[in-house]
């Protein structure tokens, strides 16, 4: 490892540090009393400093496991199975400490910096019974995220819809379903205690993404609620996830 590698994983660790020690302080201003404008403000401060870190790790890959476990830090799920779109900053304070402290534990293990660059390869979809589509969907997914963070509403909030439904369907194995709509389908997979209440958020030109028109507006709310949506399902189905 060249000095200029161990330098810059030492800055890296350094400031993960900082952050840890901040949020903790945070945490227990937050535990003392909630309330707290201060804290509050302090903690929206951090959280957003933490963005930066986590994206700076992350070489600004949305893909990279780093950002995806900040990312998940962040979804809340609300009592009736949907997904929060800003859960309340004294929820996440301890999660975000969560993510911090695992991207420490990478960062320290030996030969951390020639890995840095190289992040575990996923396995979100091994919940799907048909195993020929699962990298096709993990293939889906990935291109989802970059569509979202291109600023192409139509790519991503499409292909969040066919993977959607996509893992719908394989859930609802066997069942006769062929003349479904996508909307049957979601109300199969709940009758069927498959999958909670989190599609409810769908917006309703996500339920009819198959007979749009071309050239239909779609727009950048709506393409990330229905990833925040696919998000949920996912866990739903595999709730070890």
């Amino acid at each position: 490892m060249t000095d200029s590698v161990q330098s810059q994983l030492d800055a890296s660790l350094a400031q993960l540090g900082a952050l840890i020690r901040r949020g903790r302080e945070l945490g227990a201003a937050l535990a003392a009393d909630p309330a707290s404008a201060v804290a509050q403000a302090g903690a929206r401060i951090w959280q957003h400093d933490c963005a930066n870190t986590v994206s700076q790790l992350s070489g600004g890959s949305k893909a990279h496991w780093l950002s995806r476990a900040y990312s998940d830090a962040l979804l809340v799920r609300s009592s009736d199975g949907g997904a929060m779109v800003e859960a309340p900053v004294t929820d996440i304070v301890g999660r975000v400490l969560g993510v911090l402290d695992q991207a420490v534990a990478s960062l320290s293990q030996p030969g951390a910096a020639a890995a840095a660059a190289q992040p575990p390869h996923m396995h979100r979809f091994d919940f799907v019974r048909n195993e020929t589509l699962r990298p096709i969907l993990e293939e889906a997914y990935a291109d989802s995220g970059r569509a979202l963070d291109e600023g192409d509403s139509e790519r991503s909030l499409l292909t969040s819809c066919s993977i959607l439904e996509a893992i719908i369907t394989d859930a609802l194995n066997g069942a006769a379903i062929s003349d479904m709509s996508f909307g049957e389908r979601i109300a199969a997979a709940e009758r069927a205690h498959l999958i909670r209440g989190g599609c409810a958020r769908l917006p309703a030109i996500a339920r009819t993404y198959r007979d749009l028109a071309p050239g239909t507006a779609l727009s950048a709310r709506d393409a990330r609620v229905v990833r925040q949506v696919l998000n949920v399902v996912m866990r739903d189905l595999d709730p070890g996830r």
